[in-house]
């Protein structure tokens, strides 16, 4: 019997890099997956060209045609039911989702973070690396991890470490940490699919 493919959507608002891995691993056969639908809060977002360029479907949807957050949220909640999708991918997405969504898609929901969480938890995309080489952190990385109710504080799925080299600049920085992101974004759709992600009092068993 053939194995289902797994409904992917994601939602971003910057560049999507990430979005690049997912898609070749689709293409190669190594990943078991289509993605339905690629959205994003930003008109001009670079992931939405990236993903018209390979042939996906990009929407954006404009929150400013909403009066509220939760409004937004359903109106892509509904969409993606519509596509029947089995999980949310967040690349570079710069809203905080409501309740509602995280309800209607719990642990269902994954976020990319350019940090070993906790550590430097709520910054964003360059931020974060300025504030490592500020600090003189020797060892960072990314963080996979489940989205919840707060701000980047849901069961953490995989990490992965990346060293500082002294000469490294922010830039320099975030192209390493995204090449380990790309890693691990896979691995954890993989194991997603597979069903070896089980959440137990808020952590993450991978089961063999």
């Amino acid at each position: 019997m053939n194995k289902k493919k797994l409904k992917i959507a994601v939602l971003g608002s910057t560049r999507g890099t990430n979005l690049e891995a997912i898609f070749n691993t689709i293409q190669t056969g190594e990943l078991d997956a289509e993605i339905i639908a690629v959205i994003s809060d930003k008109k001009n977002a670079y992931i939405l060209e990236r993903a018209r360029s390979y042939g996906l479907p990009a929407f954006f949807i404009d929150p400013k045609d909403f009066n509220k957050r939760e409004d937004y949220d359903k109106n892509i909640i509904e969409k993606l039911k519509n596509e029947k999708t089995d999980l949310v991918l967040l690349i570079g997405y710069m809203r905080i989702l409501s309740l509602c969504f995280v309800e209607q898609f719990k642990n269902k929901i994954m976020n990319i973070h350019p940090s070993l969480l906790p550590a430097f938890a709520g910054g964003m995309d360059l931020d974060v690396h300025k504030l490592v080489i500020e600090q003189e952190v020797e060892i960072t990385g990314c963080t996979l991890h489940f989205v919840d109710e707060g701000t980047d504080t849901g069961p953490i799925i995989l990490q992965k470490t990346v060293e500082v080299n002294k000469d490294d600049t922010p830039q320099s920085l975030k192209g390493k940490v995204q090449e380990a992101e790309q890693k691990i974004i896979v691995e954890g759709i993989k194991l997603f699919q597979k069903g070896q992600l089980k959440v137990e009092n808020g952590k993450v068993k991978i089961l063999s």
